[in-house]
């Protein structure tokens, strides 16, 4: 048996993404950049996979800015807001962000940046009181993401993005996993950046796009060749992009089916973990992805229970896949003010399109076991 449920991690490369990927690589050779036949043939295909990415976001072509992923797309949107503004100033993030902006916060931070963190309530959510607080005047760039990778957790983008455009900074959102889960329209957002990455669904590893609006002018963090109207500058990853293009197509073509699925299983999976008292849902109340559950089963260690799962043939994460083999804490968690040593228990299960009745229950039946098994050895307390 082998069922996986990461999907959050990353997901399977679509089948038509993979045979149009494959097509690109196997067809005629060119660079995107030469005004050749074969060059033109290439920048037909960027340009094509451009489109349907705007499509998914409901943008124009010409915003979409090709990236090698979502950790770049948000560097990206950091380094052009501070970058713009050579005196320094204020940055204010969410408590719950992915590494990818945690970490050029922090970078901004050594050279003089005054980071403000924002909390969050115990569902993750990020209240319009709390921004208006930690906004000031120099407040140059919000970055608050879309949906937790961790807990699925949504948040009022388009609410705050007006709070932060009405006081005039920058609003950037990581959509990387919204996309594909949840409807994305950029303009309605408010948001000025968003950032996006093509393994989250469906598509090749090593591609994502920076959404931009159009009364933002990027900085480009490499000097080179001037693609991407001189943004990024590299050869660009032609087959990899093609791919995107085309999960992207496929995702907004299939958004409200894989939702009403995906609704269907994570409620079997709720009603059977409700049967077991030592068993904590992570966010249930609030509004959130219809694929994620972030669960924690009082007396077990969260590797532990992961490796389990694994020898049993379920492939679940123990929280962000980007900063996985860490024994600490979910950070997401702790913010949410969850008690560390349940956090140091916390596992992501993240459905999937093909994801089945059978696989949840194979897993429920896995935690069973695992949970029999604490009973047994009296590691539960109340037992």
């Amino acid at each position: 048996m082998q069922i996986y449920l990461d999907h959050n991690a990353s997901t399977p490369v679509e089948a038509r993404a993979a045979e149009a990927m494959l097509h690109c690589i196997s067809g005629l050779p060119g660079n995107p950049s030469s005004t050749h036949r074969y060059g033109r043939a290439m920048r037909a295909f960027v340009e094509r996979a451009r489109q349907q990415v705007a499509d998914l976001v409901s943008v124009q072509s010409s915003q979409v800015y090709f990236t090698s992923g979502g950790t770049e797309a948000n560097n990206l949107a950091l380094h052009t807001v501070t970058r713009r503004r050579a005196g320094g100033g204020r940055i204010a993030i969410s408590a719950i962000e992915h590494p990818s902006v945690l970490e050029p916060a922090a970078a901004l931070q050594s050279r003089g940046w005054h980071i403000d963190r924002l909390a969050v309530d115990t569902m993750g959510r990020v209240s319009g009181r709390t921004l208006a607080a930690q906004l000031r005047h120099d407040t140059a760039l919000v970055s608050i993401m879309s949906a937790n990778n961790e807990t699925g957790v949504v948040q009022d983008i388009a609410g705050l993005a007006q709070q932060v455009r009405a006081a005039g900074a920058v609003f950037h959102t990581d959509a990387v996993q919204a996309a594909g889960k949840i409807p994305l329209n950029f303009e309605a957002s408010g948001a000025h950046l968003l950032s996006l990455s093509a393994h989250k669904i469906y598509g090749p590893m090593g591609v994502g796009a920076l959404i931009v609006d159009k009364s933002l002018e990027l900085v480009p963090m490499l000097a080179g060749g001037g693609q991407e109207k001189g943004i990024r500058a590299g050869t660009e990853n032609v087959p990899g992009i093609v791919g995107f293009g085309v999960a992207a197509e496929l995702a907004a073509n299939g958004l409200a089916q894989s939702n009403a699925r995906q609704h269907v299983l994570r409620k079997r999976l709720e009603t059977g973990l409700a049967r077991y008292p030592e068993v904590t849902v992570f966010a249930q109340e609030a509004e959130r992805l219809p694929n994620t559950v972030q669960l924690a089963v009082t007396g077990m260690d969260g590797e532990t229970l992961l490796m389990q799962l694994d020898r049993a043939g379920i492939a679940v994460s123990s929280g962000s896949a980007c900063s996985s083999g860490a024994r600490d804490p979910s950070h997401v968690l702790l913010a949410m003010g969850v008690d560390p040593q349940l956090a140091r228990g916390a596992i992501r299960v993240s459905l999937g399109r093909d994801s089945a009745e059978q696989d949840v229950d194979s897993l429920l039946a896995a935690l069973d076991g695992q949970i029999q098994w604490l009973h047994k050895s009296g590691q539960v307390a109340g037992w």
